[in-house]
This record gives structure tokens, sequence and C-alpha cells, in this order.
């Protein structure tokens, strides 16, 4: 089943950033716009200002986020939803040994992620002043505390 934003009840907002000058105002412009949450999607510069560590912007924003890979909510965000890599460079693993025995690249199927991984940050979630419901602590496959 697919729901819409609409049909949710959601408004969606696109906040589009060009360089890491403009987070801090982007998470601004975010909380002044009405946004309850941020769903940041991968993106070569918001993965290079983790490193940064863009917490205390996040976190006076107070606005909940989400990413893709598990990083960010080990260093900081919320939570994250995504692959697993590590189970995507086994898989890679596989390949280059059939590549290693002989097999043509061309010949080999293009697999799609098949296992995929929630992460949420307990420590965050309290600093942001949410309740992360039961059923989903639950269902993460690591919750940090």
């Amino acid at each position: 089943m697919q729901i819409s934003s609409t049909t949710a009840g959601l408004q969606l907002h696109s906040l589009e950033v060009r360089a890491s000058s403009e987070l801090d105002k982007a998470f601004e412009n975010a909380t002044g716009a009405g946004a309850g949450a941020l769903v940041i999607t991968p993106d070569l510069l918001f993965a290079g200002e983790r490193k940064n560590d863009r917490r205390p912007s996040r976190v006076k924003s107070r606005l909940p986020s989400i990413f893709h890979l598990r990083e960010y909510p080990d260093s900081g965000g919320l939570m994250s939803y995504g692959i697993d890599r590590a189970d995507q460079f086994r898989r890679a693993a596989t390949y280059v040994d059939k590549i290693l025995k002989g097999a043509k690249p061309a010949d080999l199927p293009i697999e799609q992620p098949t296992k995929f991984e929630l992460v949420i940050n307990l420590r965050t979630a309290k600093a942001l002043g949410l309740e992360i419901p039961p059923t989903l602590l639950a269902r993460a496959d690591e919750v940090i505390e």
C-alpha cells in the first residue's frame, strides 16, 4: 500500500543547499516554515558535513532527522533506514570471486539490495524531547542508548 503525503495529512517542502555554508540557514528555514522533521537524502555535500559535526544545528533546530546511512545516527542523527552496507560489501566479494574464477562481468546479474537496517539514536531522541514508540524500537536493528 502506498500512502501519499496529502493522504497522510503532510506537507512536503524541499530545501536546496548548494554549499556547506548554507546548512545552518537551511535548518533555520525549515524550522521557520513549520517543518516537523527532516528527511536527508543521499548527497555528497551533506556526507562531508557529517564529519564537521552539524549536531548542534540539528538539535538547536529541534528537527528530528532520518538519514540513509547508519553513520548518521552513530554521529548524533536521530535515525537511519537504508541498505546494510556490510551486506553489500559481502555480496560484492562474491562477484569478485566469480570474476577471478573466470566469469565474465557482463554475464553476471545485476542485484538490488535485499537487506536494510533501521538504526535509532535514543540519546538524540531524548535531547529532542521525543519518545520513540516501543514497537519501532523493537523493529530497529540497532538502538544507540
